[in-house]
């Protein structure tokens, strides 16, 4: 009779599979049509040992037996310990229902030796997920723990802290209807990867101390194509960083608090790269919209960062006025902005500054009429730009904001 009733407790633990939602790009659609998945063949539940020890091996069985073709399933109201980095590239036609909490531990010392090294900017993370056709969504969360990597950020800033979601080497997939809490950096680090949708992504978690959650950016593309990422409501960091190589990036509908705005950058960190950003709210942001390049001479490490630069930038305004950026930026649109900016450089919104006169073509910026500084009168900072193309109110005038 006790076995009876402990099954039946067990089962009655186990959630129902969820369906795999059905996403729509909308209003931009992606340059490609992201590939569909097939029905499943099986289903997969993940046991938790629900004591605080390591759930990654249980995890890792799982995925395992439901690969390819099948539908993992990580259960309500629980929650699975993550003490070991998984590399989770062999994926292949498979969902992961994720509808409890992952938490990555605060093991620092671990995590620093242990989680995956990506090389671009120092980029680690705490696991890869990759291969092809891999959908992810459910509702839970995923935590990474990040307040001891705050404070011990602020102690040394030359630790390695990882990302809390690493899309790796992925071709096809939707990543939907996720709660990313707490990640030690930024939170999406999308690499060598291609065909996804990020749909309905709540990302948060600021520091509960003094030291601030620094680098949080809700994604930060590198070297991917094809990829859409909308209706997410983000704080802290960059909303969305594009890097390197990244290219046909639609980003949409987004709802960004508390951060630096949408940025392109770092250009020109790699020597020897059409997206698209629409309808964004903004914030209490630090920008709008930035497009920042490395100075045109290499550059040492910087912080956590990697050093880079001579293909075209970091906070050194004597090094970028010294070796102006080779980058060449060339057909961008910036339109249709509204809102209102804060008193700390009235009447300047914004700037729109080149390193040479030779590195900047055909810039155009328009339908600003609804930026307003707090005095109702509103300047750009322009230099080494045609102002041909800029249907704003330009000042010569440069200020440091460094």
């Amino acid at each position: 009779m006790v076995l009876i009733k402990s099954f039946l407790l067990a089962a009655s633990l186990l959630s129902s599979p969820k369906s795999r939602p059905h996403v729509q790009c909308h209003p931009k659609n992606p340059s490609k049509p992201i590939p569909s998945s097939p029905p499943w063949t099986k289903t997969c539940y993940v046991d938790s040992n629900g004591d605080g020890s390591d759930d990654s091996q249980n995890i890792l069985k799982d995925i395992h037996k439901c690969n390819p073709g099948g539908h993992v399933v990580f259960s309500a109201g629980t929650t699975y310990i993550i003490r070991t980095a998984s590399d989770l590239t062999f994926l292949k036609s498979i969902d992961l229902d994720i509808q409890g909490t992952i938490q990555f531990t605060n093991d620092t010392d671990y995590w620093q030796a242990n989680s995956f090294y990506h090389t671009f900017q120092n980029a680690t993370t705490f696991f890869q997920l990759g291969g092809e056709d891999v959908n992810v969504f459910g509702g839970g969360t995923i935590d990474g723990n990040g307040q001891v990597w705050y404070d011990l950020y602020a102690a040394d800033i030359y630790i390695l802290r990882p990302i809390l979601f690493g899309t790796v080497g992925l071709k096809g997939g939707v990543i939907s209807g996720l709660n990313l809490r707490y990640s030690p950096q930024w939170y999406n680090f999308v690499a060598n990867s291609s065909d996804i949708i990020f749909d309905n992504i709540n990302i948060a978690g600021g520091s509960k101390s003094s030291n601030i959650a620094k680098n949080t950016d809700g994604w930060d593309t590198y070297r991917s194509d094809n990829i859409v990422i909308q209706y997410g409501h983000i704080d802290n960091g960059d909303c969305v960083s594009f890097k390197p190589n990244s290219t046909n990036i639609v980003v949409q509908g987004l709802q960004c608090n508390g951060n630096h705005g949408i940025s392109v950058g770092s250009l020109g960190q790699d020597v020897g790269e059409v997206d698209t950003v629409k309808n964004i709210t903004m914030s209490n942001a630090s920008d709008g919209t930035r497009i920042k390049v490395w100075p045109g001479s290499q550059s040492a490490l910087s912080g956590d960062l990697q050093g880079g630069g001579g293909g075209s930038g970091r906070k050194n305004v004597t090094l970028c006025n010294e070796y102006p950026s080779s980058l060449v930026i060339e057909n961008v649109v910036i339109q249709n902005f509204k809102g209102t900016t804060s008193t700390k450089y009235d009447p300047l919104v914004g700037y729109l500054v080149c390193s040479s006169p030779t590195t900047c073509h055909n810039i155009t910026v328009q339908g600003m009429e609804g930026v307003k500084s707090p005095k109702g009168n509103y300047q750009f900072t322009c230099a080494n730009i045609d102002e041909s193309g800029l249907h704003v109110n330009c000042t010569s005038k440069i200020e440091s904001r460094m």
